[in-house]
């Protein structure tokens, strides 16, 4: 997590779920080569990359919000790239993005050597259409000089039931 408020918040979250055992947050930034290196293989990443281009909208000057939603540094891809580096055979990567944005997510994670094996899209509220995904990719555990290590296919066909927030009641 690159912002100190929210790896606070993260690991809070953790404790409370009862999952420090399992759990690391490291503070930093995904795509740090340094950070990554300190890291090492690791089973499970997880990262929500920024979903919009600088210019595509009013950035929001609240730190918890601008750098969260503009890319700065890079979107998925950076994403799927730096995720793929520490990944061990067989690892998992989830992020989210937008729910549009399935081709681009499919080549993002294809180019990091990752498939996308589910989609997940979130529905805000019942008659609205999907708001963001929850994607999740692997990484093969065939050897990288094995031609399936990089056979990244696309989640057509998996794409999971939508989480519907709330109602049409808005309630939950």
């Amino acid at each position: 997590e690159a912002q100190a408020l929210s790896v606070d918040l993260a690991r809070r979250s953790i404790a409370w779920n009862g999952a420090g055992d399992r759990c690391r947050v490291h503070h930093g930034d995904i795509r740090d080569a340094a950070l990554l290196d300190a890291i090492g293989e690791v089973d499970l990443v997880t990262g929500t990359p920024p979903y919009l281009r600088p210019g595509a909208a009013r950035e929001s000057a609240r730190p918890q919000k601008g750098p969260c939603n503009f890319q700065h540094r890079g979107g998925i891809d950076a994403y799927c790239a730096a995720a793929a580096r520490v990944l061990a055979p067989g690892g998992v990567f989830v992020a989210c993005d937008r729910a549009m944005a399935t081709p681009r997510v499919d080549a993002a994670a294809r180019d990091a050597g990752l498939a996308v094996s589910h989609a997940l899209p979130v529905v805000p509220r019942a008659g609205k259409p999907p708001l963001f995904a929850v994607f999740v990719m692997r990484r093969p555990r065939a050897p990288a000089s094995d031609p399936r290590a990089r056979a990244g296919t696309p989640c057509d066909g998996r794409t999971l039931p939508a989480l519907v927030v709330r109602d049409e009641r808005r309630a939950r």
